[in-house]
């Protein structure tokens, strides 16, 4: 494995975290520059540099032909794709393959049987894995929807049976809302993931959002690294997650269960990589198959704070039919707590994307803070890419010791020049149902903390207008 050759088709403080890996295991790190991009953070870390012409992610990360034609031409013996962009395609796996050239992640074959959501709940069910009550396979109309939403009853969710990233899915309280919402969500779905299709599933009410980390080898092992709890999301999108889950807490034989869930589903399907399954619990500490994740996660970092197991080396391990770094599944410990927060380059109170550019950044952060990130001085965010720039992590002896670091941490955190959700992020920790670990996927709905951050910033406006006043500026 020593020496070996692997590009990294992404970008930002993903491709950081892949190079550090690869480095420390003594592979060439090879990464890619863009003519909309040329001089990406993560090329400090690399140590060659590839140009892939063009502007935007269509002409170049989501660009097969080209990244084949800059593999052969380099004499690049591995690829790791990172997260989103083309890190579930199926095809450029099978690709990579035919050429010989290995797909640091799983298999084609259990990127196939779990890429799509339709299928993924059918080797669930297969699997003995429980599944949401619903439709098993796509729904292809809006009058079928109907007959099956009578039969499950309301609330239902209307889920394209492709990607993620909380696009395409809307929920259902009534025959109306399915008649109004069935075409626009196959719209989006289409727009989105070039796929119409959509699911029918029960809508769980007060849902927690668990999800299992996993690892496996190519000779069969799979192993759990527990759990993960990623109920905060705003637009069904994580914005703060925690492990282990603060929901299961002490309940050893629910974290037992699920985890060995997760397990028993990845084995059906022969995965052999870094994974995530993904779990709906309701307050009845129920739980259903969500979907799986064939890559590496964003909040990943966490797992690996609980664990000590760094995934990222492991799945290059497994890759390259390496040894991984423990021999059983006792060897995997969880130790304290960890949480993570993304900072985003968005408007805190409408949270929606607000690219520019960072006038200044400083950190000045508690002991044993982990930042993941890619920026700079003068380093512009754009609409082309996520908006996410960064992800603060605490570790913790316990929960409560985790949440005050990281909160310490946002303090120690100076972004000048642009609007972030830091913020919000702020708000959220100090609020009393979080601080206790009482919050479902509906806390921003419910909770509403961005209504505090739009007053603190109306009482700031009006004291920087009394300054202005006093100091006769105006």
């Amino acid at each position: 494995m020593l020496g070996k050759r692997v590009l990294i088709t992404n970008r930002g403080e993903i491709a950081i975290r892949i190079a550090k890996a690869l480095n420390e295991l003594g592979l060439v790190s090879v990464g890619l520059w863009t003519d909309n991009e040329p001089e990406a953070a993560h090329l400090e870390y690399c140590q060659e540099w590839v140009h892939l012409p063009g502007n935007t992610n269509r002409d170049t990360y989501l660009n097969v032909p080209k990244i084949m034609e800059i593999i052969k031409a380099n004499k690049i013996e591995a690829v790791h794709p990172g997260y989103g962009f083309l890190s579930e395609n199926g095809e450029f796996a099978k690709t990579l393959k035919a050429a010989g050239v290995i797909f640091i992640g799983p298999n084609p074959e259990a990127i196939a049987a779990m890429g799509d959501k339709a299928i993924s709940k059918q080797w669930a069910q297969k699997a003995g894995v429980p599944v949401v009550p619903g439709s098993v396979g796509e729904v292809p109309t809006a009058e079928e929807a109907l007959k099956l939403c009578q039969s499950i009853g309301y609330p239902v969710l209307l889920k394209a049976v492709a990607g993620g990233g909380g696009k395409g899915m809307r929920p259902c309280y009534s025959d109306a809302d399915v008649k109004i919402n069935f075409e626009a969500v196959q719209r989006e779905a289409l727009s989105s993931f070039g796929n119409a299709g959509l699911l029918v599933e029960k809508y769980v009410k007060d849902p927690h959002h668990i999800e299992v980390q996993i690892l496996a080898d190519k000779k069969g092992n799979v192993y759990h690294l527990f759990e993960r709890e990623c109920s905060i999301q705003r637009r069904h999108q994580k914005i703060i997650e925690e492990a282990p889950s603060p929901f299961i807490g002490t309940d050893t034989k629910l974290r037992t269960e699920i985890c060995e869930t997760a397990v028993k589903l990845a084995k059906a399907v022969g995965y052999d990589s870094a994974g995530t399954v993904e779990f709906i619990m309701g307050d009845d500490r129920k739980f259903y198959f969500l979907e799986m994740n064939t890559r590496i996660q964003v909040e990943h970092p966490i797992t690996e704070e609980i664990t000590g197991i760094d995934l990222l080396a492991n799945m290059v391990k497994s890759a390259f039919g390496q040894p991984l770094d423990f021999k059983s599944q006792d060897d995997i410990k969880l130790h304290g707590h960890a949480i993570e927060c993304r900072i985003c380059a968005e408007d805190p109170i409408t949270m929606l994307p607000a690219p520019g550019k960072i006038a200044g950044f400083e950190t000045t952060f508690p002991q044993g803070i982990r930042f993941d990130h890619c920026l700079y001085p003068k380093f512009t965010i754009t609409p082309d890419f996520d908006p996410m720039v960064g992800k603060l992590i605490a570790r913790g002896f316990d929960r409560a010791v985790a949440v005050r670091k990281v909160r310490a941490a946002l303090d120690g955190l100076l972004l000048d020049g642009l609007k972030t959700n830091i913020p919000l992020l702020k708000v959220i920790l100090d609020e009393e149902s979080f601080k206790a670990g009482h919050y479902t996927t509906h806390y921003i709905a419910g909770v509403k903390p961005q209504e505090k951050v739009a007053m603190a910033e109306d009482a700031r406006t009006l004291m920087v207008r009394v300054a202005s006043v006093e100091m006769g500026q105006v």
